[in-house]
């Protein structure tokens, strides 16, 4: 059988795990690597030869059929992907940004020079997603998805959990092992994952959700007196990326921590695994969990999309018709504040008669029901800690509850998990 041959642009953590991993395979060549610095230090042993600091070295080369694009965010990504496709390469990626922001012009460009762009890695790391979805689970309608998709904040708020420490020195602890960024901003406030929701709603909806319309809210407000208090009520708290569906195509896409119940599946998704549930039919409910992040299991995902082009590599004119993307509606985007949700509400209140009944007053005339209300011990200086945890209520109406908790100061208001 005749070789695959590819060039790969970017040698870090991940295009080092797939170069290693590529070793051991014997129906794919690599025939060019670029990186940004030739005398760099690596952990992998490349051979002088296949090294260049020129893009256009892998991009220009007849030779080579697949581009591997593994330097991440939209520029110079997209133009060395969408020279690569101009000159009939197909595409293995793992840019989640790149999926997120300019998916609908990548694929489109793809179809019309009929190449193919695969992107297992850019979604959940090690984790089988986009495949299942597009193959095995091709005839479900699947209307909804709850995934812990970061590894970082799912590290930082697991340490918080178990250490009953805060978000800062967890963050610093992450920071030190090399889990967390010394920049932390694109995971701890919920980037990574809206890009990756974003692109995998659109493949399980079939229908394009734009970056634009998805909420997203970090971890940087998380208390771990919030921690404790979860616990106390029966939950755990994650940064979880939810993304629904209705009949009519409103879909309602959005990242932002939560409280999920302690017997439920992605409460137990702990440090840096990660989880997607999906709910469709006539599937029900199905968890697929493993490692979101690192050298390897993101190298697992790149290779298998290698693979899988180089199996149909010269059996057809029109390659892996299951993989492309044919849709071309868009979902109607749901407001945040047209949402409904439970919540959970951390509350610093004078140590007052008739402070607990005011605050059922407010939520009684927005129509809000309580499930429960708890008053902490009194502070020294005379406040009280209070915990609301509400019924489902629209977001615009607890927004107008906080605004009317005149005398209080709100320490958190975080959404529940049905």
């Amino acid at each position: 059988m005749e070789k695959l041959k590819i060039g790969i642009i970017g040698l870090g953590t991940v295009g080092s795990g797939v170069y290693k991993t590529l070793q051991n395979i014997d129906m794919v060549e690599v025939v060019k690597v670029a990186v940004r610095n030739l005398n760099k230090p690596r952990s992998v042993e490349v051979p002088k030869e296949l090294l260049t600091d020129n893009p256009y070295e892998i991009i220009n080369n007849p030779e080579i059929e697949v581009v591997v694009e593994l330097i991440g965010g939209i520029e110079p990504a997209w133009e060395y992907i969408s020279n690569s496709i101009k000159n009939g390469k197909h595409i293995v990626t793992a840019n989640k940004e790149l999926l997120a922001k300019k998916g609908e012009e990548l694929f489109n460009l793809a179809e019309e020079y009929n190449r193919v762009c695969l992107y297992e890695a850019a979604i959940a790391g090690g984790i089988p997603i986009i495949m299942p979805i597009k193959t095995i689970l091709a005839g479900n309608k699947i209307t909804n998805i709850k995934a812990i998709l970061n590894g970082t904040t799912n590290y930082i708020l697991t340490k918080m959990d178990v250490d009953g420490a805060s978000y800062e020195d967890v963050l610093k602890e992450a920071q030190a092992l090399g889990y967390a960024e010394t920049d932390p901003t694109g995971d701890v406030e919920g980037f990574d994952a809206a890009y990756k929701i974003t692109t995998l709603a659109t493949i399980a909806f079939k229908k394009r959700v734009k970056i634009e319309n998805v909420y997203r809210e970090g971890i940087t407000k998380v208390r771990k007196e919030d921690m404790a208090q979860a616990n106390e009520f029966g939950y755990k708290i994650k940064l979880i990326a939810n993304a629904s569906i209705d009949e009519e195509g409103n879909a309602d896409v959005r990242v932002h921590p939560m409280l999920v119940k302690q017997d439920s599946m992605l409460a137990h998704i702990d440090y840096v695994t990660n989880a997607v549930q999906m709910t469709g039919h006539p599937i029900g409910s199905i968890v697929l969990s493993g490692p979101g992040a690192g050298e390897f299991p993101t190298a697992s995902s790149v290779v298998g999309d290698i693979l899988a082009i180089q199996a149909e590599k010269g059996t057809t004119d029109y390659m892996l018709p299951m993989m492309r993307c044919h849709h071309d509606s868009k979902a109607n985007p749901v407001h945040i504040d047209d949402t409904v949700n439970k919540y959970y509400i951390s509350i610093t209140a004078p140590n007052a008669i008739g402070v607990i009944a005011k605050i059922g007053t407010i939520c009684a005339n927005k129509n809000i029901s309580l499930e429960s209300i708890l008053q902490r011990e009194v502070s020294e200086n005379n406040t009280a800690d209070i915990i609301v945890i509400t019924e489902k209520c629209k977001e615009k109406l607890i927004k107008e509850v906080v605004q009317e908790l005149d005398n209080c100061t709100v320490n958190s208001l975080i959404r529940v998990a049905e």
